[in-house]
């Protein structure tokens, strides 16, 4: 059946109003206030007693939440991941984690990308037709580089790899694999967070940051990036 244009608009828009609807609600409730240090020192024993009686539901609503988080892009996603392996210890907190962000940035992904990709795409310029070109034949190396290495904002990349113009799976596979290094470090430290907390400290979050951790993730990126490097080297050779 064919619609007319303001419907095919309002079905491409209609997921990102409701996303930002549900973006304004978890503002105004508070949530953002509650993904804090103070709030999970308070209330550690309450969550790991729930999450011992509830060994199969609580993983999933974890992941479940972690998906909601990333796909409103709410702030403070660090605690939620060290909160992760608090309640459900380094391996487990750890996958729920990449399962949950990788399901909420590929729903971002695919929101951004229905309401303005085919806008940006249609008004693309020769610089940025090329840019979208190369994310689509090479975007699994570039976003795989970048998940290893979190510099940049987790949301930012998200709306960057939809508006030019990467493709789901790619973006997904790179999601799910670039991200698991430095989850399993956050899960790691918040297997011994209990101690921590206990004390009135916050962790050391910064750890990823040292050397011993983040001169291997470096090479991970250069080794994710070395195709691409040869593909244009072998086509500037031919």
């Amino acid at each position: 059946m064919e619609y007319s244009r303001p419907m095919r608009l309002l079905c491409r828009l209609l997921p990102l109003v409701l996303l930002l609807l549900a973006a304004v609600a978890v503002w105004r409730s508070g949530l953002p206030d509650v993904l804090s240090w103070g709030r999970l020192a308070r209330n550690q024993a309450w969550l790991a007693g729930w999450a011992d009686r509830h060994p199969i539901a609580a993983p999933v609503l974890y992941a479940a939440a972690y998906a909601a988080v990333t796909a409103l892009s709410v702030p403070e996603a660090a605690v939620l991941t060290v909160a992760g392996g608090l309640l459900l210890g380094t391996i487990l907190g750890a996958a729920m984690a990449v399962i949950g962000a990788t399901l909420g940035a590929a729903i971002l992904f695919l929101v951004a990308r229905s309401a303005f990709g085919g806008a940006i795409a249609r008004r693309a310029g020769p610089r940025l037709a090329r840019m979208r070109e190369e994310l689509h034949h090479h975007g699994f190396s570039y976003l795989l580089a970048i998940r290893l290495v979190p510099v940049f904002p987790f949301w930012l990349i998200n709306l960057a790899a939809a508006f030019g113009g990467m493709r789901l799976i790619p973006f997904t596979a790179a999601t799910l694999l670039g991200i698991i290094p430095g989850t399993v470090v956050y899960a790691w430290i918040g297997a011994d967070l209990g101690s921590v907390l206990a004390a009135g400290r916050r962790p050391e979050l910064g750890l990823i940051f040292s050397p011993p951790i983040l001169l291997p993730l470096l090479a991970l990126a250069m080794l994710a990036l070395a195709p691409v490097a040869w593909r244009h080297w072998k086509r500037a050779n031919v």
